[in-house]
């Protein structure tokens, strides 16, 4: 469609009648996300708060249906790549955000560890360097005084902002070990989510929302039974990234809830229910 042919729909988005206005919504809603920088443009343009209001919501509408489109497609993929998905939940509430951008930072957090890595180091020694590295050199933090806030799920955020919740935090973690070959890898607890670095004998337990500390079976057995639950073979072993991103899902939907952000959390909803 040509720009004389978009502007003239906007400006009848302005129409006192609801049916015309409605009709042009779905017209130009129908013309998929390329349309999104044009819109964009004509907000700035606009000084018409009802129209801006308008063109934001056509805005969001055609960034949504397009993640949806996304993750559907990295669900059916086999949800191989976890950066992936972490930058689709990201384009939630950051559509700028670039899945490229991401990746440097992790490239970058990568080459700090492995320059600091020697051949034949055993994997105590190894995940103590990505301690140091993480913990003490990038100074990422448990953010503990905002644990239920959105920003703590967005990985832009916590790679800026270097503060995050238990998933986030292990999610970084496990990029990493991805890069470097490692088996670290996510595990599925309630109410807290670890790592496990997965030997064959004798794998052992990374808390990285407490700096990286290790720990072993045993202690996951205490945990559960100070929570009064069941022992479940997924408390111990890994989770697959569908796993992880489900779970960054129901984190959010918590946080808008309490926010009292019903269309974000039922959005949120929309989301998850792309898994099931």
């Amino acid at each position: 469609m040509e720009t004389k042919e978009l502007k003239a729909l906007i400006a009848l988005l302005d129409d006192e009648d609801a049916e015309i206005s409605k009709h042009i919504e779905s017209k130009i809603l129908s013309l998929g996300e390329a349309v999104v920088p044009f819109l964009e443009q004509e907000w700035q343009n606009s000084l018409n708060p009802i129209l801006q209001n308008k063109l934001e919501n056509l805005i969001h509408t055609l960034q949504f249906q397009t993640l949806k489109q996304r993750l559907h497609e990295w669900k059916l993929q086999g949800g191989t790549d976890l950066l992936r998905g972490m930058w689709l939940i990201a384009t939630y509430q950051y559509p700028e955000v670039k899945y490229e951008d991401l990746k440097e930072k992790i490239d970058q957090l990568y080459y700090n560890v492995w320059i600091h890595l020697r051949d034949n180091m055993n994997p105590y020694d190894q995940v103590r360097i990505i301690n140091y590295v993480l913990f003490d050199e990038e100074k990422l933090v448990a953010n503990t005084k905002n644990f239920h806030s959105p920003a703590n799920n967005m990985l832009n955020v916590v790679l800026e902002t270097k503060r995050g919740n238990p998933i986030s935090l292990c999610v970084i973690y496990i990029l990493l070990a991805e890069k470097l070959k490692l088996p670290i890898y996510g595990v599925n607890l309630p109410n807290l989510f670890i790592l496990i670095y997965d030997l064959p004998e004798k794998p052992f337990y990374i808390n990285a929302f407490n700096k990286g500390l290790i720990f072993t079976k045993s202690d996951i057995d205490n945990y559960i039974s100070q929570l009064g639950l069941q022992q479940q073979a997924s408390f111990y072993t890994p989770c697959n990234n569908i796993e992880i991103i489900k779970r960054i899902l129901r984190n959010l939907i918590v946080a808008y809830e309490q926010l009292g952000e019903q269309q974000k959390m039922a959005e949120v909803v929309e989301l998850l229910e792309i898994f099931n």
